[in-house]
């Protein structure tokens, strides 16, 4: 794969920071607000409970787990939409650029913002709130990687399902994260749902970084199957989820959808 058409999607998205810092404010704002939250949330919980239970790694580490999932998944959807918004996306298509290489800026954007958000949770977390989340030991690493790995799947197919159906869908990204966490047993353990839903969060990866998560902070051996089962349900969703998005710019030029592109939901 050629570096430097991806290199120019990276720069795209310097410059649109650059010439406008208010976007740079989603990066932080919002998961700063969440941490605060839930920060002070855990504190009161702390003292109902005069100190038989430590909330702070379960719930606020839980928040950062998932804030930091969300932030990856919606950086790149937000940059794919960015070019939606600017009427930008018939003309990077109309040169050589191959769709591996647009999903790849896309990735590589998400990391850079993500990264953003991550640091600051951690800041905020650590120093007011006094999460100790690097506890959870080297598991930490597939912890996250496996969280990035599904946000950006699910980044890719939301970016699929706006081309497919019109920038007007846009609508549909924005609740994804929140349609998934009752499934996925952010804040509680998957035995507390109903067998239909445990069915469905078997095939979510997300589950089983949550689930191992709590297994830790419990003090018990973490099964090293669950996993590399997330991990792999993970892999897979970034297959099919490419697989989709190419299928879905094919069928675009095919039908001349991209020629007739515009804010309106197309048939």
């Amino acid at each position: 794969m050629r570096a430097r058409p991806v290199a120019g999607i990276l720069l795209r998205q310097f410059y649109l920071i650059r010439g406008s810092p208010v976007r740079a404010l989603p990066m932080f704002a919002w998961v700063a607000i969440d941490i605060v939250v839930w920060g002070f949330i855990t504190r009161y919980l702390n003292s109902m409970s005069d100190g038989r239970f430590n909330y702070v790694p379960s719930l606020l580490g839980a928040v950062l787990l998932w804030d930091f999932f969300t932030r990856i998944m919606q950086g790149v959807s937000t940059a794919f939409l960015e070019d939606v918004w600017s009427k930008n996306f018939l003309n990077l298509f109309a040169t050589p650029l191959t769709t591996p290489q647009y999903i790849m800026g896309l990735v590589i954007t998400s990391i850079g913002t993500s990264a953003v958000g991550l640091a600051v949770m951690l800041a905020l977390a650590s120093s007011v709130f006094g999460l100790s989340f690097f506890s959870l030991g080297l598991m930490l690493i597939p912890f996250l990687l496996v969280l990035f790995s599904f946000g950006i799947a699910l980044g890719i197919l939301a970016s699929a399902l706006v081309l497919r159906l019109g920038p007007a869908s846009e609508w549909l990204i924005w609740p994804m994260p929140a349609l998934l966490s009752p499934f996925v047993g952010v804040f509680y353990p998957l035995s507390t749902l109903p067998q239909w839903m445990q069915a469905v969060a078997r095939v979510l990866p997300p589950s089983y970084v949550f689930q191992g998560m709590r297994t830790l902070l419990a003090g018990q051996a973490l099964p090293p199957g669950d996993l590399l089962v997330g991990a792999a349900l993970a892999v897979l969703d970034n297959l099919l989820a490419g697989y989709f998005f190419t299928r879905v710019f094919r069928y675009a030029l095919r039908t001349g959808l991209l020629a007739r592109y515009s804010a309106e939901s197309v048939s």
